[in-house]
């Protein structure tokens, strides 16, 4: 078993060390999964944006959640004087829309009460659109996709990746109460891509291209400067970011971060087959090797036969005859329980009723022991006689 763990261990220390090594030097393709979570460095992730927004919201008071909008806020609602503990702003970024329907009523409300809501992603709640008589189309791709924010000055910035194309199709203001902030343009038109509706006491900040948020654009040139334009026109104050879709969404632990590397997966399973496999080999009970002992020889049956073989060399016929006789009768003795002080016909009768032997062998037996019992002239054929028929009887 040693050696045999001695050859598979480097084996598998090879392959391990090989596996990295090809996994490091193969050209890494990029990830453009829209994943806009606050810990993916890819592309479409938001670790950049979540880095800077100290400092792109420097005067606001940042709360980061990942549990659903409705959990969160709906705890924070006093029911008892019919407001938020709190007034602020809601923020959410994603590629598409993840807001459940209670959620979305409750960012109304929420809005309703004198707060904002703001939301980047490529299509929004039904209700929220519903609500604001609004309509979104998009249009076909482009090579570059020019947006502009609409500001004291315009300021207009260029994406050629991962834009959505989506905007605001159609728009019914409703006693002024949308305001056009900002535009991309499509062709030759601009189409406007970002909004502002008053809602109750408050606004709602509706947002189409959540890519300029995403770590390409927020590193390539000069773009940063469009989300600190469109961050701008979130209100001073309390700032609530929902950074994931539900409970622990935004959360990961060391193995999670660990298995979202190439290189790191690969050596976890091939350590844990590893793993299997040593316990596989070495799971059944260890022990010595047990030897196969010869068993004990019966040394009387040994010791008979040396003394037999001892008196038929010396010629001793009559010693061989007696001691067979004084074997039989004390076999016969302790046995049957039968008195073999005269071998008469009543023994004959007796050794018959007990043994079920038939009586011509019994009385064959008897005749040859009678006869050599003190004869002391025997030969080595008396002594086949004899213990022919002794034998005979299997008693």
């Amino acid at each position: 078993m040693k050696k045999t763990l001695i050859i598979i261990i480097p084996i598998f220390v090879v392959i391990i060390l090989l596996m990295i090594a090809a996994g490091a030097a193969a050209p890494k393709k990029l990830d453009w999964s829209p994943t806009y979570k606050t810990y993916d460095k890819i592309p479409l992730g938001l670790y950049v944006f979540n880095e800077e927004s100290k400092s792109l919201f420097s005067n606001h008071e940042i709360t980061k959640f990942s549990s659903s909008a409705y959990e969160y806020l709906d705890a924070d609602y006093n029911y008892e004087k019919n407001q938020y503990n709190k007034t602020g702003s809601y923020l959410k970024i994603d590629y598409t829309n993840t807001i459940d329907a209670e959620s979305a009523n409750e960012l109304l409300n929420y809005a309703n009460h004198g707060n904002t809501v703001m939301l980047s992603m490529t299509n929004f709640p039904d209700i929220i659109t519903d609500t604001l008589h609004l309509q979104t189309n998009y249009f076909e791709k482009q090579d570059t996709v020019q947006l502009y924010v609409q500001n004291k000055k315009i300021s207009k910035y260029e994406y050629s990746l991962a834009t959505s194309g989506v905007y605001f199709d159609s728009i019914h203001p409703v006693k002024d109460s949308i305001t056009i902030l900002g535009y991309q343009k499509t062709k030759d038109t601009l189409v406007p891509n970002f909004i502002e509706a008053k809602f109750g006491q408050g606004r709602i900040l509706l947002h189409t291209e959540p890519a300029a948020f995403s770590n390409y654009y927020m590193l390539k040139d000069n773009n940063y400067k469009y989300v600190q334009d469109v961050a701008s026109k979130i209100p001073v104050g309390q700032l609530i970011w929902q950074t994931g879709n539900g409970a622990g969404d935004d959360d990961r632990g060391v193995l999670s971060y660990f298995l979202s590397k190439p290189a790191f997966r690969a050596f976890f399973w091939l350590a844990l087959i590893a793993l299997f496999i040593f316990i596989f080999f070495n799971a059944r009970r260890r022990q010595r090797v047990v030897p196969i002992l010869p068993p004990v020889p019966n040394t009387t049956i040994d010791f008979t036969k040396t003394i037999g073989n001892l008196y038929f060399q010396e010629k001793n016929h009559h010693t061989i005859i007696a001691k067979k006789i004084i074997y039989f009768l004390e076999h016969v003795r302790t046995e049957y329980l039968i008195d073999t002080y005269e071998l008469n016909e009543v023994f004959i009768e007796r050794m018959h009723q007990k043994t079920g032997k038939p009586v011509e062998d019994i009385e064959r037996a008897v005749l040859l022991i009678k006869k050599h019992r003190n004869n002391f002239t025997s030969t080595e054929a008396d002594v086949i006689a004899i213990n022919n028929a002794i034998e005979k009887l299997r008693l």
